[in-house]
C-alpha cells in the first residue's frame, strides 16, 4: 500500500512486468543454449537419489561409485576442531591432485551422509569452500575424484550445538 502511494499503481505494474520479462528471458536463453548443446551435461547431472539418501559412509560410497578411496596428503580439509553451532560449519577442501573431476563432502553421523557434491569442470582448480550442517560430533570426509580414481581426507569435528534435526 505504501509503495503504491509513493510510486503509483501503474509504476508497480511496470516493475512487476520488468521482473517477469527478465526471468523469462533468462530461462529462454538457457533453453536455447541447451537445444544447441552449449550447456555441459554436468550442469544437468547430479548425484543419484541413493547417494543423497545414504545413511552411512559405506552406502554413500557405493552410491557414488567408490570402492575404497585412498587417503591422500594432496587433499587439505580445513574446518574447525570444535563447531559451536553445527548448523553452519565452514569447510574448505583444496587438492593438488591432477585432473580433478568431483569433490564431495560427507559427514558420517548425519542423517543424510552426503552433505555436498561439486562437479569440477576440466581445467578448474580443485578448491571449494562452503558451509555444511553437522548434527553431532562426527567425522567429516572430503572425497576427491581425480583421473577416475577416488581419494580422501578426513577430520573429526566436535559439535557443541547440533545443526540437524531428526
Amino acid at each position: 500500500m505504501f509503495l503504491s502511494a509513493v510510486y503509483g499503481e501503474s509504476d508497480l505494474i511496470n516493475m512487476e512486468r520488468r521482473k517477469a520479462i527478465k526471468a523469462g528471458s533468462g530461462l529462454g536463453l538457457l533453453g536455447v543454449l541447451a537445444v544447441l548443446g552449449l550447456v555441459p551435461g554436468s550442469a544437468w547431472a547430479g548425484v543419484g537419489r541413493a547417494a543423497l539418501e545414504a545413511g552411512n559412509l559405506s552406502d554413500a560410497f557405493d552410491a557414488l561409485g567408490v570402492s575404497i578411496p585412498e587417503n591422500s596428503e594432496l587433499i587439505t580439509l580445513t574446518l574447525p576442531d570444535v563447531a559451536e553451532n553445527g548448523a553452519v560449519v565452514p569447510v574448505t577442501v583444496e587438492s593438488s591432485l591432477a585432473h580433478i573431476e568431483q569433490i564431495s563432502i560427507l559427514v558420517d553421523k548425519n542423517i543424510n551422509v552426503l552433505a555436498a557434491n561439486f562437479v569440477i569442470p576440466k581445467g578448474v582448480a580443485g578448491f571449494i569452500t562452503t558451509r555444511i550442517k553437522i548434527g553431532q560430533t562426527a567425522t567429516v570426509v572430503a572425497l576427491v575424484k581425480a583421473d577416475g580414481k577416488f581419494y580422501r581426507a578426513s577430520k573429526t569435528v566436535q559439535v557443541t550445538q547440533g545443526g540437524c534435526s531428526a
